[in-house]
């Protein structure tokens, strides 16, 4: 095939660059910034864009952020693709944070700070996924599906972490929002005035070439 890659990598290089991207996380923030602010929209739809994206990130849907995004910027009348590149503000590096900031607030808002719960937020993943395994395998045979684990996932993680998002994603879109506008804008309108002094070079040129004698 002529998109094949020449170099078919190792399952270790894929999950390493999944991580640690080439260039590094500095050089591919670039890239979407550049990115970014050569969309050919409006200042305002393409920071709600940026607001949908940022957003998204807050939330447990993992897996569908790009989805989410998207649909939320369509809801908002911005700029889709700019919500698609806005995920990634959530990333490897920060996720861990985004994650315990939204389940802290999570559990403040719901009241369960202090609570009793079973196990750590890892062991509750892990027990969760055991659920699901389970009950997978239970359609195929005569095993008893039991969704316990599920139950207490749902409850102590996914709900404080949904619900727990929305403050700090808020927050954090609105700070994207209002520091992307003014800058995009600038950029725009700067890209504007160099296209419109190099069209004016090019039509002195083409009259100074007009007028000229011919040889």
């Amino acid at each position: 095939m002529v998109f094949k890659r020449r170099d078919k990598r190792p399952w270790w290089r894929v999950v390493y660059e999944a991580l640690w991207p080439r260039g590094g996380w500095a050089r591919a923030a670039q890239y979407v910034n550049h990115r970014l602010r050569r969309l050919p929209d409006p200042p305002d739809r393409i920071a709600r864009g940026i607001f949908a994206g940022v957003f998204t990130t807050f939330t447990p849907f993992y897996g569908l952020h790009f989805l989410v995004a998207g649909v939320l910027a369509w809801v908002m009348r911005g700029n889709v693709i700019a919500a698609l590149l806005s995920t990634f503000f959530g990333n490897p590096l920060t996720y861990v944070p985004i994650g315990i900031v939204s389940m802290q607030t999570g559990y403040w808002l719901l009241g369960l700070e202090g609570a009793d719960r079973h196990g750590s937020i890892g062991d509750t993943f892990l027990q969760a996924g055991r659920d699901l395994r389970d009950n997978l395998r239970a359609v195929f045979t005569d095993a008893q599906a039991d969704w316990t684990r599920l139950g207490i996932f749902y409850d102590e993680v996914f709900i404080p972490y949904l619900i727990g998002g929305l403050l700090p994603g808020i927050f954090m879109g609105l700070v994207c929002y209002y520091v992307s506008r003014p800058l995009i804008t600038a950029y725009q309108n700067r890209r504007k005035g160099a296209i419109k002094a190099k069209l004016a070079a090019l039509k002195k040129k083409k009259q100074a070439d007009g007028g000229a004698p011919a040889d």
